[in-house]
Parts: structure tokens; sequence; C-alpha cells
């Protein structure tokens, strides 16, 4: 694998169930790339890294209550 590959890391919250699973290449400059662990063949998502880090810290929030509906 080069930069220019996507390196594809399954999420943490990921499971082998076979249950709503996402993948993340994180690797390349620019750009944060998603897809479906599913379909991997399918749709890529594409992303800044700085959109990428706020979706995550907001999912992370909200998971844990703290979202901005929360209250």
């Amino acid at each position: 694998m080069t930069m220019s590959e996507p390196g594809w890391r399954t999420s943490t919250r990921s499971t082998d169930s076979g249950g709503n699973c996402v993948e993340v290449a994180d690797n390349l400059p620019d750009v944060v790339l998603v897809r479906d662990s599913k379909d991997r063949s399918g749709p890529t998502l594409t992303f800044a890294p700085g959109a990428w880090r706020d979706f995550v810290s907001q999912a992370a929030q909200t998971a844990q209550g703290a979202g901005p509906n929360a209250g």
C-alpha cells in the first residue's frame, strides 16, 4: 500500500456479526473516505479531514447523551 491508496480500517464500533459497519480510510492527504463494509465496491463518501473530525466528535457526544438536542 502506498500513500496514494486508501488504507481501509473497520470502525472501532463494528462487530463481526454482519451488522451496520463502516470502513474508514484516513491515510490520504486532504481527504477521508468512508464506505459500507458490506458493499466494498459500492459508493464511497468523501470528507475533508476537519469535517470528519467534527462529525466523529459530534457522534461521540451524542452517543454519550451530550449532543445538541440533549436535555
